[in-house]
Parts: C-alpha cells; sequence; structure tokens
C-alpha cells in the first residue's frame, strides 16, 4: 500500500470516527432519524467542507462520495450497536470525539501543505479541519461548543498542526503520526485531568 492510499484509508477513518461521535451525541438528546443523519454528517464533512471552501479547492466529498457512504455506513452501525444499550456515557462521546480531532488535525494540515501553503496556513487549516464539524454538532444540539469552554480543545489542535508541520518536511507518514498522536495524548489528558486554559467569569466585587 502507497502512502497516498494510507493517507486516503487514514482520513475514511476520521470521517467515520467523527460520524460516531455525531450519531453519539444524537442518541443523548432522543433525536430522531433524520437529527442523527444531520449530526453524523455534519461533524463528520463540516471542518473539512469549510476548510476546503476557504483555500478554493473542490469539496471532498462532492468529488468522492465514498465519503457519504462512509458517514452512512459509520452511522448506521453505531445505531444498531446503541440498540443493546440503553444509556450512552459522556466520557465515551469525548473519547469518540478526541480520537476524530486527531485524525482530523493532521489531514487537514496535510492536504493544506500538499496543496503549497504556508506552515501557518497548515497549522489553521488543521485546526479548523478538526473543530468546525464539532462545533456546528454542538451548536444544532444545543450544546456550548467544546472548543469555546475551559478545557483544552482547540489548543490541542495548534500544538497537533504545529508538530505536523516541523516534521512533514522529512518525512509525512511520520508527522502523521506523531502530530495525531499528541493531538490525541493532550486531548485525551485534558479530559481525564481537566486541563484548561484562563476561564472569565463576570467579576462581582459587591460595590456599585
Amino acid at each position: 500500500m502507497d502512502l497516498v492510499t494510507l493517507f486516503y484509508w487514514i482520513d475514511h477513518l476520521g470521517v467515520a470516527v467523527f460520524a460516531v461521535s455525531g450519531t453519539l451525541l444524537a442518541f443523548r438528546k432522543n433525536m430522531d432519524g433524520f437529527g442523527v443523519i444531520v449530526l453524523a454528517t455534519v461533524t463528520a464533512i463540516g471542518g473539512g467542507t469549510t476548510r476546503d471552501l476557504i483555500l478554493d479547492m473542490p469539496v471532498f466529498w462532492v468529488y468522492d462520495p465514498q465519503y457519504l457512504y462512509t458517514v452512512a455506513l459509520a452511522a448506521l452501525s453505531t445505531i444498531l450497536w446503541l440498540r443493546y444499550k440503553d444509556y450512552i456515557h459522556q466520557k465515551t462521546l469525548l473519547l469518540a470525539d478526541a480520537v476524530g480531532v486527531g485524525f482530523f488535525t493532521v489531514m487537514g494540515a496535510l492536504k493544506a501543505s500538499e496543496a503549497g501553503f504556508s506552515p501557518l496556513i497548515c497549522i489553521i487549516m488543521g485546526t479548523m479541519t478538526a473543530c468546525f464539524g464539532g462545533m456546528l454538532r454542538d451548536v444544532l444540539a444545543r450544546d456550548v461548543p467544546m472548543v469555546l469552554k475551559g478545557e483544552l480543545y482547540a489548543t490541542t489542535c495548534l500544538i497537533g498542526a504545529s508538530v505536523f508541520v516541523l516534521i512533514e518536511p522529512y518525512s509525512q507518514l511520520a508527522a502523521i503520526l506523531v502530530g495525531g498522536a499528541t493531538t490525541l495524548l493532550i486531548r485525551l489528558g485534558a479530559i481525564r485531568w481537566q486541563w484548561s486554559l484562563i476561564v472569565f467569569h463576570e467579576h462581582h466585587d459587591g460595590h456599585r
């Protein structure tokens, strides 16, 4: 298997994982079948679609509908699995989301790099690819988007994408593996130990 084929299937795996994440949230929100499909699809392809539109590139799933089949298969498989479960723990959703973030961060940065964009743009596009679909998912589900909470989220993507652009000139495969692992491990650490940025609160000093 050559690297192009490997990267293609890694991209499909990221789409599948994010589709699972969207389906799990739809289950928690007691949505109907249409809601499940919408949330799974938006989560899986929302970030990549936004990236391609900004970079003025062909939208990936329009020219390769196999991605839509991946979304449908992942969502259907999750629905069937959930038929035997009457409850899904929040940590399961966070874990699925973290894995998807790890995949999409490096694949978004890789696509921008292969199109000839600068390292800074690669970092931004990697972060956008990983975060934007989840933001749309949370907004549609009437949740505060994870990226806007104190717990490290977008910051993990920035770090992982930065690792990618540092290693990518030497080895694309190593950059994908190390950048993705870095993103995933930091995100898992943030979930486990509540690593966070400073959260701003309204100040009440009792004086008017």
